[in-house]
């Protein structure tokens, strides 16, 4: 006979996100990150408003100078004042022969839309137009096709870069005539990514050399068996993590000024950030081995600097190979970057590339610098297949 009467015994279990401490964190999550959406200013609908400024640089860059052509050119030019400015009438004067650029209006402020036209260029052609301020700085405004009669038409906007009274709008139009080589910006370019390649390599190797005793000298599990070796550990690590606290572009700033402009101050800067970066993951590592061999080799009666040798050493060697290929890498990718206050390398070409708005140019640096990084990517994933596996 069944017993209805039997209590039955039902447990419920409320889901994550129905608990109270869940709630608490997501309301915690939710502040922290409203707070910092607005600390950093971040507005997306910029992304839509202004990507028409971005759009020729992108253009550029996707086009990098890597080869010329036998060419012949022609431009044309038109003033243009920003408001309260004054246009001398020695300016105004045109060329009795070739193209001729005109504009609807020849003052107006940034942001303003003008339109340009021009008149007697070469039929069927492609050409650029650029604003020059009142202190030469180029700014890409887009590019003009021309019809069957060499004319055009086309509007353009008064950009941000404008500054001073007079501006300048010039009209390049370029074709081919004859072969092609390679150009002066890809030979300079190879010559510097030489020069960005050993850059990196020869802090590496420096730093390397220096990171390894200071490694076990930064390993707890070695150095916490006397209060003088303890004091070592602890003054060790400190080193190592104020080192890493400094980036490698204010050390560049720092040698740059100590030894020069130029690679050997960019040498100076990786090696001490990569001493101190590489110390502390070496030093890891040395934590992290079998204790095991060690035992075994300190029961014989060995020296503390025997054990290290035949204990330590065999267990973190392929783990210190690898962590300087990955190195290497890096540096050469920081490389680009202490170039810009000079540190040397490709960075402190594509630093006045990019200053003087030459995209095209700078376009071809970065193109050298991806295929580095990619061919030392190939590299030290063969080398760390044949010496560490």
């Amino acid at each position: 006979m069944v017993d209805f009467k039997r209590s039955i015994d039902i447990s419920y279990r409320r889901p994550f996100y129905a608990r109270t401490r869940f709630l608490f964190f997501a309301l915690l999550l939710i502040s922290i990150y409203s707070y910092g959406w607005r600390v950093t200013e971040i507005e997306l609908g910029e992304l839509v408003r202004d990507a028409h400024l971005v759009k020729p640089l992108i253009r550029d860059l996707l086009h990098p100078d890597l080869f010329t052509f036998e060419t012949e050119t022609e431009s044309a030019h038109a003033f243009f004042v920003l408001s309260g400015g004054q246009l001398s009438l020695g300016k105004i004067k045109k060329d009795a022969q070739g193209p001729v650029l005109t504009l609807s209006n020849n003052s107006g402020q940034i942001g303003n839309t003008i339109g340009v036209s021009g008149k007697g260029f070469r039929s069927n052609e492609t050409g650029r137009i650029i604003w020059i301020n009142s202190i030469e700085q180029e700014y890409p405004l887009g590019l003009f096709e021309t019809d069957a009669g060499g004319n055009f038409h086309g509007d353009i906007i008064v950009p941000p870069i404008a500054r001073g009274d007079v501006q300048k709008i010039q009209t390049i139009l370029e074709w081919r005539t004859g072969r092609w080589w390679f150009s002066d910006t890809l030979k300079l370019t190879i010559e510097k990514i030489v020069e960005t390649v050993f850059l990196a390599l020869m802090a590496t190797t420096f730093a390397v050399l220096i990171a390894v005793p200071m490694s076990f000298l930064g390993a707890r599990n070695i150095m916490s068996s006397h209060p003088t070796s303890t004091a070592i550990y602890y003054l060790v690590r400190t080193i190592f993590n104020g080192l890493r606290s400094v980036e490698p572009l204010i050390m560049a700033i720092l040698f740059a000024v100590w030894v020069g402009i130029g690679p050997f101050a960019g040498v100076l800067a990786l090696t001490v950030h990569s001493i101190a970066a590489l110390g502390k993951l070496f030093s890891e590592q040395v934590e992290n081995i079998d204790v095991g061999p060690v035992e075994a080799v300190t029961a014989t009666g060995a020296t503390p600097m025997q054990v290290v040798l035949f204990a330590v050493v065999p267990q973190v060697f392929p783990q210190f190979l690898a962590l300087s290929f990955y190195r290497w890498d890096i540096n050469v990718r920081m490389s680009t970057i202490i170039g810009f206050v000079g540190g040397g390398g490709i960075g402190f070409l594509l630093q006045q590339w990019i200053n003087l708005l030459q995209y095209n140019q700078a376009g071809t640096a970065l193109l050298a610098i991806a295929a580095v990084i990619i061919i030392l990517d190939m590299v030290s994933a063969k080398l760390r297949e044949k010496f560490i596996t």
